[in-house]
């Protein structure tokens, strides 16, 4: 595949839809979970989304609980979590796995693409690694892709890097 419009998705309401319908559109890709240090990241993601949707972007957020189990709830429970303590609107589609072998192939496409370059560091993390198979797989919740128009991959975001950085990114390509 060559670009992530070629990829089929779940929605929050689990119907598969394709990532052809955000063609053309700067897009910003997230995994995520309800109960983690970084979710306050929803109160800057949000004024992103907000600001720039008028231009052709788009948020597009993957729940996931493989780290930690900081998604518990079902796509319905994390939807309203999302939208009513956050006031998410930008859409969030159905908990998947980004690592080892039920990973999204969305997912394994965006590693692949944009490999993990380093930096990231949490205590956890050193036994969380030791299971991972591959050195590009998502390290924890927010890891955020950011895509351009033609559906190629430009950047990966590690958790740790602020929403400004991300802002800096999506207005050179906006």
């Amino acid at each position: 595949m060559s670009t992530i419009f070629d990829f089929k998705v779940k929605d929050g309401n689990g119907e598969e839809v394709t990532l052809e319908q955000y063609k053309g559109q700067v897009i910003l890709i997230i995994n995520s979970a309800t109960g983690c240090g970084f979710t306050p990241q929803y109160k800057e993601l949000q004024p992103l989304y907000d600001e720039f949707k008028d231009k052709g972007f788009v948020i597009l957020d993957f729940p996931c609980n493989q780290f930690a189990n900081q998604a518990p709830g079902d796509d319905k429970e994390i939807h309203e979590f999302c939208s009513s303590r956050y006031g998410v609107t930008f859409p969030i589609f159905a908990k998947l796995d980004v690592n080892g072998e039920n990973a999204s192939p969305l997912f394994a496409y965006l590693k692949e693409e944009a490999p993990f370059k380093g930096g990231f560091k949490m205590k956890m993390l050193g036994k969380l690694s030791k299971k991972s198979n591959n050195k590009n797989d998502i390290k924890w919740n927010f890891t955020k892709f950011l895509i351009n128009r033609d559906g190629k991959v430009i950047e990966r975001f590690e958790p740790d890097q602020g929403v400004q950085v991300v802002k800096e990114a999506v207005e050179k390509i906006l």
